[in-house]
Protein backbone atom coordinates (compact mmCIF):
# COMPACT_ATOMS: atom_id res chain seq x y z
CA UNK A 1 0.00 0.00 0.00
CA UNK A 2 1.66 3.65 -0.45
CA UNK A 3 2.60 5.37 2.46
CA UNK A 4 0.12 8.06 3.12
CA UNK A 5 3.31 10.47 3.20
CA UNK A 6 3.23 9.68 -0.64
CA UNK A 7 0.15 11.18 -1.28
CA UNK A 8 -0.06 14.59 -2.11
CA UNK A 9 -3.84 16.29 -1.23
CA UNK A 10 -5.01 18.44 1.50
CA UNK A 11 -8.11 18.92 3.40
CA UNK A 12 -11.09 21.59 2.86
CA UNK A 13 -13.55 21.09 5.09
CA UNK A 14 -14.71 16.90 4.74
CA UNK A 15 -13.29 17.18 1.63
CA UNK A 16 -10.12 15.66 0.61
CA UNK A 17 -8.63 17.26 -2.93
CA UNK A 18 -6.03 15.49 -4.75
CA UNK A 19 -2.92 17.32 -5.95
CA UNK A 20 -3.19 16.19 -9.44
CA UNK A 21 -0.42 17.04 -11.61
CA UNK A 22 -1.01 19.16 -14.92
CA UNK A 23 0.66 20.46 -17.87
CA UNK A 24 2.69 23.13 -15.52
CA UNK A 25 4.68 20.23 -14.15
CA UNK A 26 5.62 18.86 -17.43
CA UNK A 27 8.82 20.92 -17.23
CA UNK A 28 10.41 19.04 -14.42
CA UNK A 29 8.73 15.91 -15.46
CA UNK A 30 10.96 16.00 -18.68
CA UNK A 31 13.90 16.26 -16.29
CA UNK A 32 12.94 13.67 -14.18
CA UNK A 33 12.71 11.11 -17.32
CA UNK A 34 15.93 12.58 -18.58
CA UNK A 35 17.55 11.37 -15.02
CA UNK A 36 16.24 7.71 -15.40
CA UNK A 37 17.06 7.81 -19.25
CA UNK A 38 20.82 8.61 -17.94
CA UNK A 39 21.45 6.19 -15.60
CA UNK A 40 20.30 3.38 -17.41
CA UNK A 41 22.62 0.50 -16.86
CA UNK A 42 23.85 2.11 -13.97
CA UNK A 43 23.22 0.86 -9.86
CA UNK A 44 19.77 1.74 -8.77
CA UNK A 45 21.63 3.14 -5.88
CA UNK A 46 23.84 5.62 -7.51
CA UNK A 47 20.40 6.83 -9.09
CA UNK A 48 18.72 6.93 -5.92
CA UNK A 49 21.36 9.23 -4.20
CA UNK A 50 20.76 11.21 -7.61
CA UNK A 51 17.19 11.75 -7.37
CA UNK A 52 17.59 12.92 -3.60
CA UNK A 53 19.00 16.18 -4.84
CA UNK A 54 16.66 18.67 -6.25
CA UNK A 55 16.23 18.66 -10.19
CA UNK A 56 17.53 22.09 -12.13
CA UNK A 57 14.66 23.56 -12.08
CA UNK A 58 11.66 23.73 -9.31
CA UNK A 59 9.02 20.52 -8.48
CA UNK A 60 7.13 20.30 -5.76
CA UNK A 61 8.43 18.04 -3.70
CA UNK A 62 5.11 15.85 -3.03
CA UNK A 63 4.40 15.67 -6.24
CA UNK A 64 8.11 14.45 -7.23
CA UNK A 65 7.94 11.95 -4.45
CA UNK A 66 5.05 10.07 -5.90
CA UNK A 67 6.21 10.91 -9.53
CA UNK A 68 9.70 8.97 -9.06
CA UNK A 69 7.37 5.92 -7.04
CA UNK A 70 5.43 5.47 -10.49
CA UNK A 71 8.63 5.68 -12.18
CA UNK A 72 10.68 3.45 -10.60
CA UNK A 73 7.54 0.97 -10.52
CA UNK A 74 7.49 1.50 -14.67
CA UNK A 75 11.05 1.66 -15.49
CA UNK A 76 12.44 -1.12 -13.81
CA UNK A 77 15.59 -2.78 -12.57
CA UNK A 78 17.71 -5.84 -13.56
CA UNK A 79 20.28 -7.97 -11.49
CA UNK A 80 23.71 -6.67 -12.45
CA UNK A 81 25.29 -10.31 -12.41
CA UNK A 82 24.30 -13.76 -14.48
CA UNK A 83 25.66 -15.18 -11.59
CA UNK A 84 22.98 -16.17 -9.41
CA UNK A 85 23.46 -14.49 -6.03
CA UNK A 86 22.19 -17.59 -3.53
CA UNK A 87 24.75 -19.44 -5.36
CA UNK A 88 27.46 -16.99 -4.77
CA UNK A 89 27.08 -16.54 -1.52
CA UNK A 90 26.63 -20.60 -0.73
CA UNK A 91 30.03 -21.57 -2.41
CA UNK A 92 31.75 -18.55 -0.78
CA UNK A 93 30.47 -19.87 2.89
CA UNK A 94 30.89 -23.33 2.18
CA UNK A 95 34.59 -23.25 0.76
CA UNK A 96 35.42 -20.54 3.94
CA UNK A 97 33.88 -23.75 6.33
CA UNK A 98 35.96 -26.01 3.67
CA UNK A 99 39.48 -24.57 3.64
CA UNK A 100 39.89 -22.37 7.02
CA UNK A 101 41.45 -20.23 4.56
CA UNK A 102 41.97 -16.40 4.33
CA UNK A 103 38.81 -14.15 3.32
CA UNK A 104 40.90 -13.11 0.10
CA UNK A 105 42.39 -16.57 -0.74
CA UNK A 106 38.57 -18.20 -0.20
CA UNK A 107 37.19 -15.48 -2.88
CA UNK A 108 39.81 -16.12 -5.43
CA UNK A 109 39.27 -19.93 -5.07
CA UNK A 110 36.06 -19.63 -5.39
CA UNK A 111 36.03 -17.12 -8.57
CA UNK A 112 38.74 -19.13 -10.15
CA UNK A 113 35.79 -22.24 -10.04
CA UNK A 114 33.26 -20.06 -11.50
CA UNK A 115 35.45 -18.48 -14.30
CA UNK A 116 35.25 -14.43 -13.03
CA UNK A 117 37.22 -11.95 -11.10
CA UNK A 118 36.90 -11.91 -6.90
CA UNK A 119 35.91 -8.22 -7.93
CA UNK A 120 32.60 -9.96 -9.93
CA UNK A 121 32.14 -12.51 -7.97
CA UNK A 122 31.43 -9.77 -4.95
CA UNK A 123 29.27 -7.89 -6.78
CA UNK A 124 27.48 -11.11 -7.54
CA UNK A 125 27.27 -12.08 -3.94
CA UNK A 126 25.03 -8.71 -3.27
CA UNK A 127 23.38 -8.26 -6.85
CA UNK A 128 19.88 -8.93 -5.06
CA UNK A 129 19.78 -6.55 -2.52
CA UNK A 130 17.80 -3.38 -4.59
CA UNK A 131 20.49 -0.89 -4.33
CA UNK A 132 22.70 -3.24 -6.19
CA UNK A 133 20.58 -3.31 -9.39
CA UNK A 134 20.79 -2.01 -12.73
CA UNK A 135 18.36 0.72 -14.26
CA UNK A 136 17.51 -1.02 -16.89
CA UNK A 137 15.43 1.00 -19.99
CA UNK A 138 11.61 0.35 -20.43
CA UNK A 139 10.17 -1.13 -23.36
CA UNK A 140 8.57 2.52 -24.33
CA UNK A 141 10.08 5.63 -22.60
CA UNK A 142 7.24 7.84 -21.40
CA UNK A 143 5.85 11.28 -22.00
CA UNK A 144 6.06 13.95 -19.54
CA UNK A 145 2.00 14.16 -20.36
CA UNK A 146 1.39 9.67 -19.55
CA UNK A 147 3.68 10.37 -16.91
CA UNK A 148 1.53 13.06 -14.80
CA UNK A 149 -1.49 10.86 -15.51
CA UNK A 150 0.25 7.40 -14.48
CA UNK A 151 0.77 9.26 -11.34
CA UNK A 152 -2.46 11.19 -10.91
CA UNK A 153 -4.05 7.34 -11.36
CA UNK A 154 -1.86 6.36 -8.45
CA UNK A 155 -2.95 9.65 -6.12
CA UNK A 156 -6.33 8.49 -6.73
CA UNK A 157 -5.56 4.70 -6.30
CA UNK A 158 -3.72 5.76 -3.03
CA UNK A 159 -6.72 7.90 -1.62
CA UNK A 160 -9.14 5.15 -2.46
CA UNK A 161 -6.84 2.56 -1.03
CA UNK A 162 -8.22 4.10 2.73
CA UNK A 163 -11.84 3.98 1.71
CA UNK A 164 -14.30 2.56 3.76
CA UNK A 165 -17.57 2.72 1.85
CA UNK A 166 -17.63 3.76 -2.46
CA UNK A 167 -20.43 5.12 -4.32
CA UNK A 168 -20.12 5.71 -8.05
CA UNK A 169 -22.85 6.42 -10.43
CA UNK A 170 -22.12 5.82 -14.14
CA UNK A 171 -23.28 6.11 -17.82
CA UNK A 172 -22.27 3.72 -20.78
CA UNK A 173 -19.91 0.52 -20.15
CA UNK A 174 -21.75 -0.22 -17.02
CA UNK A 175 -22.34 -3.91 -17.35
CA UNK A 176 -18.44 -3.83 -18.14
CA UNK A 177 -17.35 -2.15 -14.69
CA UNK A 178 -19.98 -4.43 -12.60
CA UNK A 179 -18.51 -7.58 -14.87
CA UNK A 180 -14.76 -6.58 -13.47
CA UNK A 181 -16.16 -5.52 -9.88
CA UNK A 182 -17.34 -9.51 -10.09
CA UNK A 183 -14.82 -10.97 -11.31
CA UNK A 184 -12.23 -9.59 -8.74
CA UNK A 185 -14.38 -10.28 -6.17
CA UNK A 186 -15.55 -7.14 -5.03
CA UNK A 187 -18.18 -6.38 -2.25
CA UNK A 188 -20.71 -4.52 -4.54
CA UNK A 189 -23.94 -4.25 -5.02
CA UNK A 190 -26.12 -2.27 -7.98
CA UNK A 191 -28.68 -0.13 -8.11
CA UNK A 192 -30.54 0.57 -11.59
CA UNK A 193 -31.25 3.53 -13.34
CA UNK A 194 -31.81 3.94 -16.77
CA UNK A 195 -31.47 0.66 -18.76
CA UNK A 196 -28.36 -1.58 -17.58
CA UNK A 197 -25.99 0.91 -18.67
CA UNK A 198 -26.50 3.61 -16.19
CA UNK A 199 -26.21 2.34 -12.86
CA UNK A 200 -25.36 3.06 -9.28
CA UNK A 201 -22.72 0.22 -7.90
CA UNK A 202 -22.10 0.94 -3.74
CA UNK A 203 -18.74 -1.26 -3.05
CA UNK A 204 -17.35 -1.44 0.51
CA UNK A 205 -13.71 -0.40 1.09
CA UNK A 206 -10.55 -2.09 2.44
CA UNK A 207 -11.13 0.05 5.59
CA UNK A 208 -14.39 -1.23 6.47
CA UNK A 209 -12.39 -4.85 6.48
CA UNK A 210 -10.90 -6.51 9.42
CA UNK A 211 -8.76 -9.03 7.24
CA UNK A 212 -7.63 -9.27 3.28
CA UNK A 213 -7.54 -5.34 3.26
CA UNK A 214 -4.41 -5.01 0.95
CA UNK A 215 -5.72 -7.30 -1.54
CA UNK A 216 -8.96 -6.16 -1.47
CA UNK A 217 -7.77 -2.66 -1.53
CA UNK A 218 -5.82 -3.59 -5.31
CA UNK A 219 -8.49 -5.08 -6.43
CA UNK A 220 -10.95 -1.89 -5.74
CA UNK A 221 -8.36 0.10 -7.03
CA UNK A 222 -8.16 -1.80 -10.58
CA UNK A 223 -11.92 -0.03 -11.35
CA UNK A 224 -9.94 3.72 -11.10
CA UNK A 225 -9.00 3.24 -14.87
CA UNK A 226 -11.73 1.46 -16.25
CA UNK A 227 -14.35 4.36 -15.51
CA UNK A 228 -12.16 6.84 -17.58
CA UNK A 229 -14.10 4.37 -20.41
CA UNK A 230 -17.89 5.44 -19.30
CA UNK A 231 -19.49 8.18 -21.26
CA UNK A 232 -19.14 10.04 -17.43
CA UNK A 233 -19.17 8.90 -13.96
CA UNK A 234 -19.01 10.53 -10.54
CA UNK A 235 -17.27 8.66 -8.04
CA UNK A 236 -18.01 9.41 -4.25
CA UNK A 237 -15.84 7.55 -1.10
CA UNK A 238 -15.51 8.03 2.67
CA UNK A 239 -11.76 7.75 3.44
CA UNK A 240 -9.68 7.97 6.02
CA UNK A 241 -6.69 10.56 5.73
CA UNK A 242 -4.32 12.08 8.23
CA UNK A 243 -6.46 11.19 11.14
CA UNK A 244 -9.58 12.59 9.65
CA UNK A 245 -13.01 11.05 7.91
CA UNK A 246 -12.85 12.90 4.61
CA UNK A 247 -14.47 12.29 1.74
CA UNK A 248 -13.13 11.95 -2.01
CA UNK A 249 -15.03 12.57 -4.96
CA UNK A 250 -13.87 11.89 -8.38
CA UNK A 251 -15.02 12.28 -11.77
CA UNK A 252 -15.58 12.49 -15.64
CA UNK A 253 -12.66 14.92 -16.76
CA UNK A 254 -10.54 14.17 -14.12
CA UNK A 255 -7.05 13.97 -15.75
CA UNK A 256 -6.66 10.06 -14.62
CA UNK A 257 -4.73 7.89 -17.00
CA UNK A 258 -7.23 5.24 -18.66
CA UNK A 259 -6.70 1.13 -18.95
CA UNK A 260 -7.39 -0.35 -21.51
CA UNK A 261 -10.36 -0.54 -23.46
CA UNK A 262 -13.44 -2.62 -21.78
CA UNK A 263 -13.44 -6.49 -22.84
CA UNK A 264 -15.11 -9.26 -22.28
CA UNK A 265 -12.82 -10.02 -19.01
CA UNK A 266 -11.41 -14.17 -18.91
CA UNK A 267 -12.46 -16.00 -15.60
CA UNK A 268 -10.75 -19.64 -15.61
CA UNK A 269 -12.77 -20.25 -12.05
CA UNK A 270 -15.71 -19.77 -14.12
CA UNK A 271 -14.58 -21.02 -17.65
CA UNK A 272 -13.85 -24.38 -15.59
CA UNK A 273 -16.99 -24.24 -14.15
CA UNK A 274 -19.23 -24.10 -17.37
CA UNK A 275 -16.98 -27.10 -19.17
CA UNK A 276 -17.50 -28.98 -16.48
CA UNK A 277 -21.23 -28.52 -16.21
CA UNK A 278 -21.83 -29.40 -19.69
CA UNK A 279 -19.51 -32.21 -19.17
CA UNK A 280 -21.61 -33.89 -16.39
CA UNK A 281 -25.20 -32.03 -17.78
CA UNK A 282 -25.28 -32.87 -21.45
CA UNK A 283 -28.98 -31.93 -21.59
CA UNK A 284 -28.33 -28.46 -19.70
CA UNK A 285 -27.46 -25.14 -22.00
CA UNK A 286 -24.93 -23.36 -20.04
CA UNK A 287 -25.59 -19.57 -20.72
CA UNK A 288 -22.77 -16.78 -19.62
CA UNK A 289 -23.26 -13.40 -18.89
CA UNK A 290 -27.43 -13.81 -19.12
CA UNK A 291 -29.16 -10.39 -18.81
CA UNK A 292 -29.31 -8.47 -15.21
CA UNK A 293 -32.21 -9.44 -12.85
CA UNK A 294 -34.16 -6.30 -10.97
CA UNK A 295 -34.59 -7.39 -7.51
CA UNK A 296 -36.81 -4.70 -5.63
CA UNK A 297 -34.08 -1.45 -6.00
CA UNK A 298 -31.28 -3.60 -6.94
CA UNK A 299 -29.79 -5.04 -10.10
CA UNK A 300 -28.31 -8.61 -10.28
CA UNK A 301 -25.79 -9.56 -12.82
CA UNK A 302 -25.71 -13.45 -12.79
CA UNK A 303 -22.58 -15.24 -13.95
CA UNK A 304 -24.38 -18.12 -15.55
CA UNK A 305 -28.14 -19.52 -16.91
CA UNK A 306 -28.35 -22.81 -16.41
CA UNK A 307 -31.39 -24.10 -18.54
CA UNK A 308 -32.70 -27.79 -19.06
CA UNK A 309 -33.44 -28.01 -22.57
CA UNK A 310 -36.31 -30.67 -21.83
CA UNK A 311 -38.64 -28.25 -20.10
CA UNK A 312 -37.32 -24.93 -20.32
CA UNK A 313 -36.64 -24.71 -16.18
CA UNK A 314 -34.01 -21.67 -15.72
CA UNK A 315 -31.33 -21.26 -12.91
CA UNK A 316 -29.11 -18.70 -12.22
CA UNK A 317 -25.86 -18.93 -10.90
CA UNK A 318 -23.99 -15.87 -8.85
CA UNK A 319 -19.83 -16.40 -8.03
CA UNK A 320 -19.24 -14.38 -4.81
CA UNK A 321 -16.09 -13.37 -4.13
CA UNK A 322 -14.81 -11.04 -1.03
CA UNK A 323 -17.67 -11.35 1.44
CA UNK A 324 -18.83 -10.85 5.08
CA UNK A 325 -21.39 -12.67 6.95
CA UNK A 326 -23.63 -8.92 6.97
CA UNK A 327 -23.18 -8.79 3.36
CA UNK A 328 -24.25 -12.16 2.50
CA UNK A 329 -27.42 -12.13 5.02
CA UNK A 330 -28.89 -9.16 3.19
CA UNK A 331 -28.32 -10.38 -0.28
CA UNK A 332 -29.98 -13.74 0.77
CA UNK A 333 -33.01 -11.02 2.00
CA UNK A 334 -33.12 -9.77 -1.00
CA UNK A 335 -33.47 -12.76 -3.00
CA UNK A 336 -36.13 -13.81 -0.34
CA UNK A 337 -38.05 -10.96 -0.90
CA UNK A 338 -37.59 -10.77 -4.24
CA UNK A 339 -38.63 -14.19 -4.83
CA UNK A 340 -35.90 -14.78 -7.04
CA UNK A 341 -35.94 -18.72 -6.00
CA UNK A 342 -34.02 -20.38 -9.04
CA UNK A 343 -30.89 -18.48 -7.84
CA UNK A 344 -27.52 -19.78 -6.60
CA UNK A 345 -24.88 -18.46 -4.78
CA UNK A 346 -21.54 -20.24 -4.89
CA UNK A 347 -19.68 -18.65 -2.16
CA UNK A 348 -15.34 -18.60 -2.22
CA UNK A 349 -14.55 -19.57 1.13
CA UNK A 350 -11.29 -18.12 1.03
CA UNK A 351 -12.92 -14.91 0.73
CA UNK A 352 -14.28 -14.14 4.22
CA UNK A 353 -13.15 -10.43 5.16
CA UNK A 354 -14.64 -10.47 8.69
CA UNK A 355 -15.22 -13.02 12.04
CA UNK A 356 -18.44 -14.72 11.44
CA UNK A 357 -19.92 -17.78 9.30
CA UNK A 358 -21.62 -18.33 5.93
CA UNK A 359 -25.67 -18.35 6.63
CA UNK A 360 -26.78 -21.35 6.28
CA UNK A 361 -28.92 -21.61 3.24
CA UNK A 362 -30.22 -24.60 1.29
CA UNK A 363 -29.43 -22.38 -1.93
CA UNK A 364 -25.51 -21.99 -1.53
CA UNK A 365 -22.66 -23.26 -2.14
CA UNK A 366 -19.28 -22.90 -0.85
CA UNK A 367 -15.73 -23.77 -2.99
CA UNK A 368 -12.29 -23.36 -2.71
CA UNK A 369 -10.04 -22.50 -5.70
CA UNK A 370 -13.05 -24.58 -7.91
CA UNK A 371 -16.84 -24.71 -8.45
CA UNK A 372 -17.98 -28.40 -8.22
CA UNK A 373 -20.80 -28.75 -10.77
CA UNK A 374 -22.10 -31.72 -9.38
CA UNK A 375 -23.11 -30.14 -5.68
CA UNK A 376 -24.59 -26.82 -7.90
CA UNK A 377 -26.65 -30.02 -9.96
CA UNK A 378 -27.37 -31.22 -6.19
CA UNK A 379 -29.11 -28.17 -5.22
CA UNK A 380 -30.88 -27.59 -8.16
CA UNK A 381 -32.66 -31.48 -7.75
CA UNK A 382 -33.12 -30.98 -4.75
CA UNK A 383 -34.59 -27.39 -4.72
CA UNK A 384 -36.60 -28.15 -8.08
CA UNK A 385 -39.57 -29.13 -5.76
CA UNK A 386 -39.97 -25.18 -5.00
CA UNK A 387 -38.73 -24.88 -1.56
CA UNK A 388 -38.55 -21.36 -0.36
CA UNK A 389 -34.94 -19.52 -0.67
CA UNK A 390 -34.43 -19.40 3.49
CA UNK A 391 -35.42 -23.27 3.96
CA UNK A 392 -32.51 -24.66 5.91
CA UNK A 393 -30.44 -27.62 5.24
CA UNK A 394 -26.69 -28.80 4.73
CA UNK A 395 -24.85 -26.58 2.69
CA UNK A 396 -22.50 -28.48 0.10
CA UNK A 397 -18.97 -27.87 1.35
CA UNK A 398 -16.15 -28.37 -1.33
CA UNK A 399 -12.64 -28.61 -0.72
CA UNK A 400 -11.50 -28.37 -4.55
Amino acid sequence: MLPEALLPCSIRGNVVLPHFLGAHDYPWLRLLLEEYARFVGRRQRELDERLREPLPCASPAAKRRIAIHVLTRYWGSRRATTIPPRRARAMVFVEAARSQEEPAAVMASVAASLSVTPTELMDAMFADLPGERLVAAPGEVLSPGELALRTNLTIAQGLLFRSTAVLIDLEGNARAVVRHAKLRGLICAVVPREGEQHAVLQLSGPYALFRRTLVYGRALSEILPLLAWCHWFRLQADCAIMGQQVILRLASGDPIFPGKAPRLYDSKLEERFARDFRRIAPDWDVIREPEAVQARDTLIFPDFALQRRSDGRRWLIEIVGFWTRNYLERKLALLLAAGLRDLILCIDESRNCADGTVPNSSRVVLFRRRVDPMAVLKVIERESGGAELETPGRVPRLIG
